[in-house]
């Protein structure tokens, strides 16, 4: 099967655990308002690969993952190619690999068959989902995003009602995702989750504007600063995060 491609990372260590081989798909249906690669957004663009042959370029640093490392598949969002991930992770689980996937877990879609029978499939060969929780309000969330989160929060508790591990993330946008009541309320969800095994905050930053820039796209979030650090230091108190 073939895949669309943005790019890959051979020593990524912020995607997982350890040194992980990071492959950025391309194709997104979101409009983050805080996106740092609306370069991925065209699902027509990138390169096309095989499964096989994205597996045989991360297996060449396989020597490197010894420390808990391995291979995590990041976007865009990466499971509008679920069949293609499920396929690249199936290769990978043959030679021992840790495979993980990052994604904001709105592809899920609880009341289709079909969507629920291809991510059960995925979370058979995936050891690790980083689970981007991008706003706990249904309308912040389309504010935000284009999209409510009803399926995201659904692809959360699918992950915990099956065992699988996740790894929770929040990015702190000043005025958007920082108030107390706010993190409160994503607090509380997170605590319903029997599988999560870590809490990030992401503070918000503005590396990404000169990509918009670039393609000619006004960036939607111009003037805002990231947070202080009290800010960030109190939103990991209430998330529990490390």
């Amino acid at each position: 099967m073939l895949g669309r491609i943005h790019s890959f990372e051979s020593f990524g260590t912020v995607d997982g655990p350890g040194i992980r081989f990071v492959v950025f798909m391309q194709g997104c249906p979101l409009r983050c308002k805080y996106c740092h690669n609306p370069d991925t957004w065209n699902l027509s663009g990138g390169t096309q690969y095989t499964a096989e042959q994205v597996a045989q370029n991360a297996l060449r640093y396989k020597k490197y993952w010894r420390g808990g490392g391995g291979v995590t598949v990041s976007g865009g969002e990466p499971l509008l190619q679920i069949e293609f991930v499920t396929e690249l992770f199936g290769i990978l689980k043959k030679e021992g690999v840790h495979c993980a996937v990052d994604t904001s877990g709105m592809t899920f879609n609880p009341e289709s068959a079909q969507s629920v029978e291809k991510h059960t499939a995925l979370i058979g060969v995936a050891d690790l989902f980083l689970l981007d929780i991008k706003h706990i309000d249904p309308q912040g969330c389309r504010r935000l995003t284009g999209f409510d989160n009803k399926n995201e929060l659904a692809f959360a508790k699918f992950l915990s009602e099956n065992g699988k591990d996740i790894w929770i993330r929040q990015v702190l946008v000043p005025g958007i995702t920082d108030g107390e009541e706010y993190l409160n309320r994503t607090r509380e969800f997170i605590d319903t989750l029997s599988t999560v095994r870590r809490v990030e905050v992401l503070p918000y930053h503005t590396m990404g504007e000169v990509k918009y820039k670039n393609l000619g796209i006004d960036y939607p979030l111009a003037g805002v600063k990231p947070p202080e650090k009290e800010i960030v230091e109190r939103a990991k108190a209430i998330l529990g995060a490390r």
